[in-house]
C-alpha cells in the first residue's frame, strides 16, 4: 500500500513529565503503528525535548529511546521555556511531516489520522486544532485565551481559532522557510503567522479537549502572561515584515 505521507514526528516538549511521559510515549507508539498500518503514512519518531527538567524526565526518556531506535530525546542544558523547545524540537525533526503537540495529551491522538486525511484531501501545509469546549481548563484561563485570541486575531490578520492549542501538523516545507525567534509561549502566533504572511496555506478543525491532570501547567501564570504580551510587541514589527514567498516556492497555484 501506497502511504499518502512518508514520515512523521511526534515532537514532544517537556519539562518535567515524568508523571506523564511514559503513557505520552506509549499513545505515540500506538498511534504511530496505527497509521503505518492504514497506510497513511510509512514511518514515524518520537522525539522528546527535555527543556532541562529537574525531576526524572530526562532519565526516563533516555531509557526509552535506548529501547526503541524510534525514539529520540534531546537535552537542553538550561530551562528555555516553551519557544526554546519548540525551536530545538522543529530544527531537530528529520521528517515529512511534524506533529507539534504537548506531553500532558490534551487531545485524543487518534485524532491525527483526521489531520492527515484533511491535510491530504484540502492539500494544507498546517493543520492546526481547536478546542471544541474549553471549560474543563477554568473560567479565568478560558477568558484570558478569550481575550489574546481575539487581540492576535486584530494585530497579525490571523484567521486561527484556538493560537495556543498544542496541535499543530505541519509539512517539512513550512518549517525550511521559517525563521522563530520567540524564547516563550508566543512561539504559535509567531509560527502560525509567518507562515500564513509566506502565502502557506492553513486550515482548521476542531477537537475534543481534555484538560491536564497530571503534571504542572504554567501557561495561565502572570509570569508567563506579561512575557507572552511583551513578546507581541517586540515581535509584531518584524512578524507584519514578513513577505509573501515566491509562487514557484509554494506548493499552491
Amino acid at each position: 500500500m501506497t502511504s499518502a505521507f512518508g514520515s512523521l514526528t511526534f515532537f514532544f516538549p517537556m519539562w518535567n513529565e515524568e508523571e506523564m511521559i511514559l503513557r505520552t510515549v506509549d499513545a505515540a507508539r500506538e498511534t504511530g503503528d496505527q497509521l503505518c498500518e492504514d497506510g497513511a503514512i510509512a514511518t514515524y519518531e518520537i522525539l522528546i525535548v527535555d527543556d532541562a527538567s529537574t525531576d526524572g524526565t530526562g532519565k526516563i526518556a533516555d531509557e526509552l529511546a535506548a529501547t526503541d531506535p524510534r525514539i529520540r530525546v534531546v537535552h537542553h542544558d538550561v530551562n528555555r521555556k516553551l519557544g526554546g523547545s519548540v525551536k530545538t524540537g522543529l530544527s531537530e525533526a528529520r521528517t515529512d511531516l511534524v506533529l507539534y503537540t504537548d506531553a500532558d495529551m490534551p487531545f485524543d491522538l487518534a485524532d491525527l489520522g483526521k489531520a492527515l486525511r484533511l491535510m491530504h484531501v484540502y492539500d494544507a501545509d498546517i493543520v492546526s486544532a481547536y478546542r471544541f469546549d474549553r471549560t474543563g481548563e477554568g473560567a479565568k484561563r478560558a477568558l484570558y485565551s478569550h481575550v489574546y485570541n481575539s487581540l492576535v486575531k486584530t494585530l497579525f490578520r490571523l484567521r486561527i481559532r484556538d493560537v495556543n492549542f498544542a496541535f499543530k501538523l505541519i509539512r517539512r516545507e513550512v518549517l525550511d522557510h521559517l525563521e522563530l525567534v520567540s524564547e516563550g509561549s508566543f512561539i504559535d502566533v509567531e509560527l502560525l503567522a509567518k507562515a500564513q504572511r509566506l502565502g502557506f496555506y492553513i486550515i482548521q478543525f476542531g477537537v475534543d479537549y481534555f484538560p491536564r491532570e497530571r503534571g504542572t501547567s504554567t501557561l495561565s501564570s502572570p509570569k508567563v502572561i506579561v512575557k507572552i504580551l511583551r513578546e507581541l510587541l517586540q515581535l509584531l514589527p518584524s512578524v507584519r515584515k514578513v513577505e509573501p514567498l515566491p509562487e514557484h516556492q509554494l506548493r499552491h497555484r
